[in-house]
């Protein structure tokens, strides 16, 4: 197998295009932290199209390099890292066999030990996710977003991506008094989304409210609420204005920019991460690549949180 050094040192133009040019390798025995794509977006309510989120993605995350800089993390030498792949759908029209082949994928992943870093995909995958690895404990959860995504359903479909942290909180997987929705905005024909999360007791910062507070009085509170205990971070790209993010299943102006998600994400650092993803990148609405090439840069940064949190472990 080509060693990451290898990897780094070849033109970015060449060669398979796996997250962030990591090696490939389908088991995930022996990693710390799996890179996985989840190409799905049967549960979208209106512009399809993350279902090649992570392929582009893949082909963005070429653009990265090893060496964050401003924390000077190299997460590949405190990690073993590798892209394991997709996860592969037999009945890929029955959104109840898609929860099914999602969930064992990541429970293979999560009895090996091993801390997923995902790339979606719509938001619906999330719930799946969660199922896999919060069985034993209900997760806090950093969730960013232009909408809570706890609608109850849509059409009759009670799966959907509007509504998978409802579905993980009423299945015991989500402790909502330690879950912050950050950058939530948006006309909505109902407010029951609001009002469940509001009502169960999770943090929710609307936009307005993060413009007023500024990213670091927000990265204090996101940090208050989830505490010490394992938390999920969740990015939505449309948590982001479409300016910096067009490619986007339900864009939303006024949102936060990437400056702004980038100190953000930089300030979650030492929590108990346990496991992260960036969804609803749609490729086919941003011919110019720069959404995927967000949505790759966000998933760089996400990768330096968790392997600092894993080195930290073992000291």
């Amino acid at each position: 197998m080509p060693t990451k050094q290898d990897q780094m040192s070849h033109p970015r133009y060449m060669g398979i295009p796996t997250f962030m040019r990591t090696p490939y390798q389908e088991d995930p025995a022996g990693l710390d932290i799996a890179l996985i794509g989840v190409p799905y977006d049967g549960a979208v309510t209106n512009r399809a199209g993350a279902r090649h989120g992570p392929r582009e993605m893949r082909d963005q995350s070429s653009l990265m390099r090893a060496i964050h800089h401003v924390t000077r993390i190299n997460p590949y030498e405190l990690c073993r890292i590798a892209d394991i792949g997709d996860v592969t759908f037999d009945a890929v029209f029955d959104h109840k066999a898609v929860v099914c082949d999602i969930e064992a994928f990541y429970e293979r992943v999560h009895a090996a030990g091993v801390i997923p870093l995902s790339a979606g995909g719509d938001h619906s995958i999330t719930y799946p996710i969660m199922k896999a690895i919060a069985r034993t404990a209900p997760l806090g959860l950093i969730h960013i977003d232009a909408h809570t995504d706890t609608w109850d359903q849509f059409q009759g479909s009670k799966f959907m991506h509007g509504t998978p942290f409802r579905r993980a909180h009423e299945d015991g997987l989500l402790d909502a008094n330690r879950t912050v929705q950050i950058g939530i905005r948006g006309a909505q024909n109902t407010p029951e989304g609001w009002e469940y999360s509001l009502e169960q007791g999770m943090r929710v910062i609307f936009m307005e409210e993060f413009t007023e507070m500024g990213v670091d009085a927000v990265i204090e509170e996101a940090r208050h609420v989830v505490g010490e205990g394992p938390t999920y971070l969740s990015f939505d790209v449309d948590g982001l204005d479409p300016v910096y993010a067009p490619g986007t299943g339900t864009p939303e102006i006024g949102g936060i920019t990437t400056i702004e998600a980038q100190a953000l994400l930089r300030g979650l650092r030492n929590l108990n991460l346990i496991g992260a993803d960036v969804v609803e990148v749609a490729p086919p609405y941003d011919p110019s690549g720069n959404t995927s090439l967000v949505g790759a840069t966000l998933m760089y940064e996400m990768l330096c949180l968790l392997a600092e949190v894993i080195a930290n472990k073992r000291a």
